[in-house]
């Protein structure tokens, strides 16, 4: 089988909605085992008992990324693993007169610390083991993004901590990528347009994807599956990459 993850044991940030969820799916389904890194571990067990059909595919650990100590004391109770993704995040909109103190600490804590919190605690572990690093980045890590000033400051340091990463462990045998997706409609989305467009959601909608060139958003499944590519085998010639999944956007949106 192609793009086979058999015996392969995974962390997944963030790994029970929205991108992460599918991500986890779609491992599960070529044959790996994931551990599941989740603030929030109820979603996390719910997933869990779904997947954990004839045996244990699916670890859930509560753990606030954020925290260093936290972060570390799940990883030095993992089995030993070869794929880390650190899918992680949230987000914030506003412009930088729109952006409060707390608003950017916030997303520095989750977005940039929590990356480096994950990739610090688990690089020392995946030396020389063929692993693989998946960083999820976003289009706004590449070019300018309305009113995502704090949001594009934190994928731009995903991004660029991918392109460290991939260079000082060459050596190791660590690969490590990025993936920047463009919209992809998660809860995320739908969550986004109740709160801020009550009433006019399926509208808006629409608007919202008709911002991707191709016409729609993408889906979280499309994203798993160039996640799985990238940390299988197929993908050994590749790394220090960022890969846009963005229907055209970064390149066709002028």
């Amino acid at each position: 089988m192609k793009f086979s993850l058999k015996n392969k044991i995974a962390i997944v940030t963030g790994g029970a909605s929205g991108i992460g969820k599918a991500i986890t799916e779609a491992f599960v389904e070529q044959g790996a085992t994931v551990h599941i890194l989740e603030i929030n571990s109820e979603i996390g067990v719910k997933l869990a008992s779904a997947l954990n059909k004839e045996r244990e595919v699916v670890v859930v650990h509560t753990c606030d990324i954020s925290k260093q100590k936290e972060v570390e004391a799940v990883i030095q109770k993992l089995p030993e693993f070869q794929i880390l993704i650190n899918n992680a995040g949230i987000a914030h909109v506003g412009t930088i007169e729109q952006t409060e103190e707390v608003d950017l600490d916030r997303l520095y804590q989750v977005n940039i610390k929590g990356t480096y919190n994950c990739m610090y605690a688990c690089i020392p572990r995946m030396k020389n083991k063929n692993a693989v690093i998946i960083n999820i980045a976003s289009i706004a890590s590449s070019v300018g993004i309305s009113e995502r000033f704090a949001y594009s400051m934190t994928k731009g340091a995903v991004l660029t901590m991918t392109y460290s990463v991939a260079k000082d462990y060459l050596d190791y045998g660590i690969r490590c990528n990025s993936i920047s997706p463009a919209r992809i409609h998660t809860p995320f989305v739908d969550g986004f347009l109740s709160e801020n467009y009550p009433g006019k959601e399926k509208e808006m909608f629409k608007k919202l994807s008709a911002t991707q060139p191709i016409g729609r958003m993408g889906e979280p499944k499309e994203v798993a599956d160039l996640a799985v590519y990238l940390c299988s085998n197929e993908a050994s010639f590749i790394t220090g990459t960022d890969f846009p999944i963005d229907g055209g956007f970064i390149k066709l949106n002028s």
